[in-house]
């Protein structure tokens, strides 16, 4: 168990977008560990704060985890999950009480960005973005390239090896949406190359005229792309109609495009715990 408290753990958790769950004592009836509104914070590696110990914080963290690695193969987790745990008969402790808790998942990032480059228009993008709970994976092959940047804890900064593109793509997680907008055009169709040969990759989008797009699909021909390969990517990117050509004008317009490939929001048939729920998992009338 980490020695930081759950707020303190939520905050940085909430601020990295990384996966993690709030559990909370909701109902206590008898003899007790903690009493309701206790709270902790499990993630896959560790816990933060305590509900009481004993075999009964084992079981919640065990169901904590649960939901994660649920959420990690792609399930619904969001809609919070109500848990009764009669202390005697579930968890085997002597003080015989009743806790009731609620768990509430947070899968982490809602989408994974990569994007190559860090001039004008990355870095007029990356404080657009930064705010949403998507995780940021900025790449650049020069030294100095974040040397002045302050990014936020929800991106990664790497430097890119030229020579190792592969292996930076490897790094990258599933369903990851590239957008490749480098200082240098040869690099760029080097990572557009790679890129197309990725599986783990869900959009790619090229920043750069048309003109520019057709010189590159000749090459990438000649290295085994085929028709429906080339189409995967967007050239130019940002969402259409928009014109502009300041760098924060394009970031915008590639922010907005972004936006659209969000997955749409999925609602269970019921939002959270029913009454009913409640009243038959406490045994008591616990009003939210």
């Amino acid at each position: 168990m980490s020695a930081e408290n759950w707020h303190s753990a939520l905050h940085r958790l909430q601020a990295d977008a990384a996966p993690h769950v709030l559990i909370s004592v909701v109902g206590a009836e008898g003899s007790t560990p903690r009493e309701p509104g206790a709270k902790m914070v499990v993630t896959a590696e560790t816990s933060h704060d305590t509900l009481g110990g004993g075999r009964f914080e084992y079981q919640a963290i065990a169901c904590a985890r649960d939901m994660l690695a649920a959420s990690e193969r792609g399930e619904q987790t969001t809609t919070p999950r109500l848990e009764a745990f009669p202390l005697g008969g579930r968890s085997g402790q002597c003080c015989g009480g009743h806790v009731s808790l609620l768990f509430e998942c947070f899968a982490g990032a809602e989408q994974h960005i990569a994007i190559f480059g860090a001039g004008h228009v990355a870095q007029a993008l990356v404080p657009l973005l930064t705010p949403l709970a998507w995780r940021i994976h900025w790449f650049d092959s020069r030294a100095d390239a974040f040397a002045a940047l302050s990014p936020s804890p929800c991106v990664d900064c790497h430097r890119l090896d030229e020579n190792a593109i592969e292996t930076a793509l490897e790094s990258l997680p599933h369903g990851v949406h590239a957008l490749v907008m480098t200082h240098d055009h040869a690099q760029d169709r080097r990572l557009i190359d790679a890129l197309l040969s990725h599986a783990d990759v869900t959009s790619i989008g090229l920043i750069g005229s048309q003109s520019k797009w057709a010189s590159f699909q000749h090459l990438l021909r000649d290295a085994g792309h085929d028709t429906t390969a080339l189409a995967r990517v967007r050239c130019p990117i940002g969402i259409p109609g928009a014109g502009g050509k300041r760098p924060y004008e394009i970031a915008l317009a590639i922010a907005a495009e972004l936006l659209t490939f969000a997955p749409a929001e999925s609602h269970a048939s019921q939002h959270g715990v029913t009454p009913t729920t409640w009243h038959q998992t406490t045994g008591q009338g616990v009003h939210l």
